[in-house]
């Protein structure tokens, strides 16, 4: 009996005709993926103007005048007072804008810097390393987490009223250098990421402790690293709480000295609002930039290839 032998792949597939082949194409990419339905575009786009309304309405009063808050006739078109405004507030002797702007920056980005640092030794360490304690003193970092800042308010002033360093910018930097989320988000990125055997494979080819960390889990971090750098730098921006406490009107963050525009017996709201405005210009261009690196680091940890 004489058996038929299989013809090959490619020619049986050049015999398809170009109709089946198409929507066996589209079979394969509906297995793929998906297609996102639209009420999924439409609660995204609710989630989206619910995100960008708080934004128009203040520059909808801040474009206007010190009645406009109060207008209940008020256009939903913006007036022409913003620049006008942003000028009353960066002029303002009372605010010393420029400084307070210089001293969130410079106290922001060295905050998260020295954070992404610190959080990446501290994950590293105990994610890859074998001593004893480690699980315990992770856990003891954790757990830190739970207890509020307003606790440790008092004595902290206390300790940076006695060293002399109340009204500078370093009481606001020095107590936010390290942070117990961050060594948990680095632990768990790199214990996950990281395998074990390429660790070895760099201990084989002769590479040191410190080698070993700057090749490979710094490499595999970068983008844990970025996500936490973003987050922490908004984070401390947006603190108000401690640098109101142990800043003066001399040495201001930005949070701080907006916050004095309302300490007047009458306030303006337009003015108020455009410098809330203002404010939220450099954040916006951060994650403009840095974008990218923010997706990277959401998506990493949620796909694996």
């Amino acid at each position: 009996m004489t058996t038929v032998s299989e013809p090959p792949l490619a020619i049986v597939e050049a015999n398809i005709p170009n109709a089946d082949r198409r929507r066996r194409g589209e079979r394969t990419t509906r297995i793929r993926g998906v297609r996102a339905g639209f009420w999924v575009y439409v609660g995204l786009g609710v989630v989206a103007v619910s995100a960008i309304f708080p934004y128009y309405w203040s520059f909808l009063i801040g474009s206007g005048d010190q009645f406009t808050i109060n207008d209940p006739n008020m256009s939903w078109i913006p007036g022409a007072n913003f620049v006008t405004n942003a000028l009353s507030v960066m002029n303002d002797p009372a605010v010393n804008f420029w400084l307070a702007l210089w001293n969130s920056v410079f106290s922001s980005t060295l905050i998260a810097a020295s954070v992404v640092v610190f959080s990446t030794l501290a994950g590293w360490a105990f994610a890859k390393l074998r001593f004893r304690g480690s699980k315990f003193l992770l856990a003891f970092v954790v757990a830190t987490m739970a207890v509020p800042m307003q606790l440790g308010v008092v004595p902290l002033y206390i300790l940076f009223a006695d060293l002399g360093w109340t009204g500078t910018i370093g009481a606001i930097i020095i107590p936010a250098l390290t942070s117990a989320f961050g060594v948990f988000w680095m632990t768990q990125y790199i214990g996950q990421t990281v395998p074990d055997e390429l660790i070895e494979a760099a201990r084989v080819d002769g590479a040191s402790q410190i080698r070993t960390f700057w090749t490979v889990g710094v490499t595999a971090a970068r983008p844990a690293a970025a996500m936490l750098f973003l987050f922490t730098f908004v984070g401390a921006w947006n603190q108000f709480f401690w640098p109101f406490i142990v800043l003066d009107r001399q040495s201001p963050t930005l949070p701080v000295a907006l916050s004095l525009l309302q300490a007047n017996y009458f306030v303006d709201y337009s003015i108020v609002l455009a410098g809330v405005l203002l404010a939220t210009v450099p954040l916006i261009l951060l994650f403009v930039f840095a974008g990218k690196q923010l997706v990277s680091g959401i998506m990493a940890g949620a796909v694996k290839g």
